[in-house]
């Protein structure tokens, strides 16, 4: 690292890559900061590339007040950083890329080429010509950074050609959550944090699929088939409310895709408190069951039930599958003597989900530093002079933009946070 200091420049040392660091390291260097940024993995961003593989969804363009309700318990914290960087903030600094952005018949954000790296490729050759030196494949030996007897902090790191030690008037620690851990978010540096008395929360699975356990037939025959048109209805223990018309997956073990992940913290915490979360999902949320009722009674002749089934109701594939889960050959039989009956059990079938995929599988994680150890510029308080961003930090959100647009927001607000700590101690 550089340890030529302009006047009144900090040195700032960014370890994590992804965009909460990217975006604190470009808020640095421009307001005057000498800033490196070390990352573990051959390259930055990996976990956003993979993110817009299909389609980059970088926010959301509900209005703001709705948007900041997404973050649950969180929201008045996350709220204030979206102040400071906004979903339209975001689509705005997008477009100086030279990106442009359109919104989706769902009200999703994306890049007009849907894809993140073309973002990824303007973005890096800015921050390089802004003077951010990136420096791939150095992994940080983890610990609360605690600074020397010069007020300087040493971060040490294992690179290709050995350790590497740094120091820095600053640090800012974006190092993510604990998914994905092949693109380099693996919550390696929780226990080190959580040792130098930092308070913490358990990194837990967020925006992720669940276990029900289906026989080997419906597993055999359905798995990774979508359930498309689809609502899930969910009431948990407090008599909080999830319901949502969508689409999921049915996998090997049970349910993921978007519908899911909605409402997979409340899934997951009921899971936790009470070993299990049971769910209702509409098989046609548009057919009212008296309707479905009156089809299935009309006299089916010859034609095998599932095929009366399916030309009545539209039912088939992975739907009728699911329709027949768990029942014996005598209460399906007698099942389908009863139209009034069998509608019920179209417009509410009942989930009960024993357990969260592995953390590994999701696509974002809940836990982390809390916030309360923070002050209102994400900087530890225990530690002045270190910020933390990102994905690291114990605050979740659903897909749909809303994780990627704070995770923004929150390296704006640790960057700006750390240059005004300096300001204060430069002029003291």
């Amino acid at each position: 690292m550089n340890t030529n200091t302009k006047a009144g420049a900090p040195r700032v040392a960014i370890v994590g890559g992804g965009p909460a660091g990217l975006m604190a390291a470009e808020v640095l260097a421009a307001g005057g900061a000498q800033v490196d940024l070390f990352d573990a993995m051959p390259s930055v961003g990996r976990k956003f590339l993979l993110a817009g593989k299909g389609g980059l969804n970088l926010t959301h363009s509900e209005e703001l007040p709705a948007f900041v309700g997404r973050y649950g318990e969180r929201a008045s914290e996350v709220g204030r950083w979206l102040e400071a960087f906004g979903p339209q903030a975001l689509r705005d600094w997008a477009t100086g890329l030279g990106i442009g952005t359109f919104v989706g018949s769902s009200g999703r954000v994306f890049p007009d080429e849907m894809k993140a790296a073309p973002l990824l490729r303007a973005w890096l050759h800015r921050l390089r010509a802004a003077g951010v030196r990136l420096h791939m494949r150095h992994r940080w030996q983890a610990g609360a950074p605690q600074p020397d007897t010069q007020g300087e902090y040493v971060l040490r790191f294992v690179a290709p050609a050995g350790e590497v030690t740094v120091r820095a008037d600053a640090v800012l620690l974006a190092l993510g959550g604990g998914s994905w851990p092949r693109l380099g978010s693996d919550g390696a540096w929780l226990p080190a944090l959580q040792a130098a008395g930092i308070e913490t929360a358990p990194l837990r699975p967020s925006n992720c699929g669940f276990d029900i356990g289906w026989s080997e037939h419906l597993a055999a025959r359905h798995a990774g088939a979508p359930l498309k048109g689809v609502a899930l209805d969910f009431t948990d223990r407090l008599g909080r409310h999830f319901h949502r018309k969508g689409e999921c997956v049915l996998t090997a073990t049970g349910l993921e895709g978007s519908l899911v992940y909605a409402a997979s913290a409340l899934l997951r915490d009921e899971i936790e408190a009470t070993g299990s979360a049971r769910l209702m999902l509409d098989l046609l949320p548009d057919k009212p069951a008296a309707a479905l009722a009156e089809a299935l009674a009309r006299g089916r002749g010859a034609r095998s039930f599932m095929n009366h089934l399916r030309e009545h109701t539209g039912l088939h594939g992975a739907k009728a599958g699911l329709l027949r889960e768990g029942l014996d050959a005598a209460a399906w039989n007698a099942l389908t003597q009863d139209p009034a009956a069998l509608a019920a059990r179209i417009k509410a079938l009942p989930l009960t989900l024993h357990a969260t995929r592995p953390l590994a599988e999701a696509i974002s994680s809940a836990g982390g530093v809390r916030l309360e150890a923070l002050d209102e510029h994400l900087m530890l308080r225990s530690h002045p002079g270190v910020a933390l961003a990102g994905e690291m930090l114990d605050w979740e959100a659903p897909t749909g933009g809303y994780l990627l647009t704070a995770c923004f927001a929150s390296g704006v607000v640790a960057a700006r946070g750390l240059l005004a700590w300096w300001a204060v101690r430069v002029a003291s």
